[in-house]
């Protein structure tokens, strides 16, 4: 299913927005492991030193007057002596879980590093988690009695020391976003800016531009399908062009070449009267050649313009095709072609001028390219909804190759097969071209019982 380009942006900008945030985050919580944690257990270990210095220099002052001082300036302290007796300062930790040898280790003299020792979990949980096993722990001596204080600073105060490390985050998380939406944006126009650059070498007529071979399953994929297969489409177009003027121009010499010669030779006068009817029938018969070749021309532009609308009516298809069989009678008995068919009675209803064009350019074509002492078999079938008719010949064949393409315009079957055979290769596309107006189908096949062409046309039945 073809994914739309609006969901796919939608879809980039949310994920730019979602990564950029996760690895801003991730970078910023290793800066705060590997950086800001070590400084701030550093900082706060000279606060508690210099509280503890304060302290055992000013034996005069209430210990306990100065603890409330300093929770009142922003910090959370916990007071234990040797005898276990505790007393805690400020805003209450949510979870006492300091062991007896971490306050034994401080009464012994050791400074007690929470901090930096604190689990590495996010920063957001490191660096607020209010706990005592989060705390600096320093020895103290007060009129001759040890204790352990631990201190940590509360909430509102590491608010006011981690505007950084979240301006750090932001600042991430902007930057990341940018350079993020720079490349997918690259990605996203990358395949306009190719379709760009290939319709101006197309305007200037270079068809066999080949840059836009993409997997994308998104609209620019289609567009530049689509694209492709209408450049590909012009090349074939402008090659038949080139195939039918190269072929017209020898239709037309040919006759005009014929008619010029033999009009010379009835302007001699030593030229027998029996000879000038044969040349002025061989010069009618040129003229004729003429005249259906541009009666094909002008059948072609009017149905490519749709000057010419399909006048429907009801008629005997049977009859029709009977009636043309004997328009050719002549020439069949000519070729000394077996001619078969069945015809059971039809009426339908579509164009039937425009259906004797279609009847008369497949049985002409039969009879061209049969040999001779060959066969033609026609075939009427139909089932409620349709009817098949279908033209069978013994002529001269066709290739997978030539099936492809022999309803395309100007197209002629291989040159050396079909020298002897005049044509100007728009008989079966003007064939298709009425088919397909009466909402119809044709198809071909090569004959694999006697090496001919088999032509079979499908049309509705509107009762």
């Amino acid at each position: 299913m073809m994914r739309s380009l609006y969901v796919k942006f939608a879809a980039v900008t949310i994920g730019i927005m979602l990564l950029s945030g996760v690895i801003a985050f991730l970078v910023s919580n290793t800066y705060y492991q590997y950086s800001l944690k070590p400084q701030n257990d550093e900082k706060n270990t000279e606060i508690a030193l210099e509280m503890a210095a304060f302290i055992e220099n000013n034996p005069e002052v209430s210990i306990n007057d100065y603890l409330s001082n300093m929770a009142d300036v922003g910090y959370q302290l916990y007071l234990v002596d040797n005898n276990g007796q505790e007393q805690f300062f400020g805003a209450d930790f949510r979870e006492n879980n300091l062991t007896d040898s971490d306050i034994q280790e401080v009464l012994d003299g050791e400074v007690f590093h929470g901090m930096a020792d604190f689990p590495r979990q996010t920063f957001v949980t490191g660096f607020f988690a209010n706990e005592l096993k989060n705390a600096i722990g320093v020895p103290v001596t007060y009129q001759d009695t040890s204790y352990a204080l631990f201190i940590r600073p509360d909430i509102k105060l590491l608010f006011n020391e981690i505007h950084l490390l979240l301006g750090v985050l932001f600042v991430l998380t902007i930057v990341l976003s940018i350079l993020f939406v720079l490349f997918s944006t690259n990605y996203l126009v990358k395949p306009i800016s190719r379709l760009s650059q290939a319709t101006k070498q197309l305007a200037k007529g270079d068809f066999q531009a080949n840059m836009l071979n993409t997997k994308r399953k998104d609209e620019l994929g289609e567009l530049s399908t689509s694209f492709t297969q209408m450049a590909q489409q012009i090349v074939e177009n402008d090659q038949m062009r080139k195939e039918f003027i190269s072929n017209i121009s020898h239709d037309i010499q040919s006759p005009l070449s014929n008619i010029k010669g033999y009009t010379n030779l009835l302007g001699d006068k030593e030229t027998l009267e029996e000879d000038k009817q044969q040349y002025k029938t061989i010069i009618n018969e040129e003229i004729s050649r003429l005249s259906t070749m541009t009666d094909q021309l002008l059948l072609l532009t009017s149905l490519d313009q749709n000057q010419h609308i399909v006048k429907r009516k009801h008629f005997s298809i049977s009859n029709q095709l009977q009636n043309l069989l004997k328009s050719y009678q002549w020439l069949i008995q000519e070729k000394e072609i077996m001619l078969s068919y069945t015809l059971p009675d039809l009426e339908i209803y579509a164009d039937p001028s425009l259906l004797n064009t279609v009847w008369d350019n497949l049985l002409s074509n039969a009879l061209k390219y049969n040999q001779e002492g060959g066969s033609i078999d026609i075939q009427l079938t139909y089932t409620d909804e349709y009817c098949f008719i279908t033209f069978t010949d013994t002529g001269i064949g066709i290739s997978d190759e030539e099936a492809e393409r022999i309803f395309d315009r100007f197209y002629r079957a291989d040159a050396s097969r079909t020298r002897s055979v005049k044509g100007t290769g728009l008989g079966l596309s003007i064939v298709a071209t009425i088919v397909e107006l009466h909402e119809g189908t044709i198809t071909v096949r090569s004959n694999q019982e006697a090496d001919g062409t088999i032509f079979t046309v499908t049309l509705p039945l509107e009762r």
